[in-house]
C-alpha cells in the first residue's frame, strides 16, 4: 500500500467506483498519445492487487491496477504497472514490496530508469512523479503528478526525454524484452565512459538493475 494514499483498509467493493471510474481518462490519453501503446490485459488477481494498493479505480492509478495487467508505451520502452501479465509479471502492489520507503515505483523503463511518486523521501512535494536517472543515479523530479505523468508518457515529450540514450534500431531491441527485463550498459552510464550508452548492452532483470543501482547510490553516498 502506498503510505498517505489511505488511512485505514479499504474493501474490493470501496475501492471499486462504478458511478466515476478514471479508466476512460486513461482510454483518452492513451487513444491521443503520438508513439505506440498498448494495454495489456488485467491479471486475474487485479481485485486483490487493488486492494493491497488501495487506490479507488476513481483514479487512473487505481483504474491502471484494475483494468490493466500494465500498459507498454513505445514498444515496451516505459511500462506502467498494473495486477500483472505474463509480458510483464511485476504487479504494482508486489513490486513495492520491501523496495520503497517514503516512495512508491510506478512504471520504469528499458535502460535501468526507475519512476516514483514521492511519499515523502525524495521531497516537499508529495505525492509528485520522480525519475531514477541511471545516468546519475539521481531521483529527479518531474513536477507531475501521476494522472499528468501518465499523459506526458503518451506525449512527444517522451522522445525528448530520451533522446540522449536510444540507438538506431532500439525500437526492434526493445519490442523483443520481455517486461520483467531491461539494459545494462558497460561501462555504467553513470560513468564517462559510458556516458551515453556508448558501450556493450545486455539485458538483465529488472530486478537485478534496481538493486545493483540501489547498490551504487549507497556506495557513492547517495542513501
Amino acid at each position: 500500500m502506498y503510505k498517505g494514499l489511505a488511512k485505514t483498509m479499504r474493501t474490493i467493493t470501496e475501492l471499486v467506483d462504478n458511478d466515476d471510474p478514471g479508466f476512460p481518462l486513461v482510454l483518452e490519453w492513451v487513444n491521443a498519445a503520438v508513439r505506440p501503446v498498448e494495454i495489456l490485459p488485467p491479471g486475474v488477481s487485479r481485485a486483490d492487487e487493488l486492494v493491497r494498493v488501495q487506490v479507488t479505480t476513481r483514479s487512473p492509478m487505481g483504474a491502471i491496477v484494475y483494468e490493466t495487467g500494465g500498459i507498454l508505451i513505445d514498444y515496451g520502452w516505459l511500462r506502467f504497472l498494473g495486477s500483472g501479465h505474463k509480458r510483464i509479471t511485476r504487479t504494482l502492489a508486489g513490486w513495492n514490496e520491501g523496495r520503497s520507503d517514503g516512495f512508491y515505483l510506478v512504471a520504469d523503463d528499458a535502460v535501468g530508469g526507475f519512476f516514483a511518486m514521492n511519499g515523502g523521501a525524495l521531497g516537499p512535494d508529495m505525492k509528485n512523479v520522480y525519475y531514477f536517472a541511471p545516468d546519475t543515479l539521481k531521483w529527479e523530479p518531474l513536477k507531475l503528478g501521476y494522472s499528468d505523468f501518465l499523459r506526458w508518457a503518451c506525449s512527444e515529450r517522451l522522445d525528448l526525454f530520451y533522446e540522449w540514450i536510444r540507438w538506431p534500431g532500439w525500437e526492434t531491441d526493445v519490442a523483443r524484452l520481455h517486461g520483467d527485463r531491461c539494459y545494462s550498459f558497460f561501462p555504467f552510464l553513470f560513468t564517462k565512459e559510458g556516458s551515453g550508452g556508448r558501450g556493450d548492452r545486455r539485458d538483465i532483470p529488472a530486478d537485478e538493475s534496481w538493486g545493483f543501482q540501489m547498490d551504487m547510490l549507497q556506495q557513492l553516498g547517495g542513501a
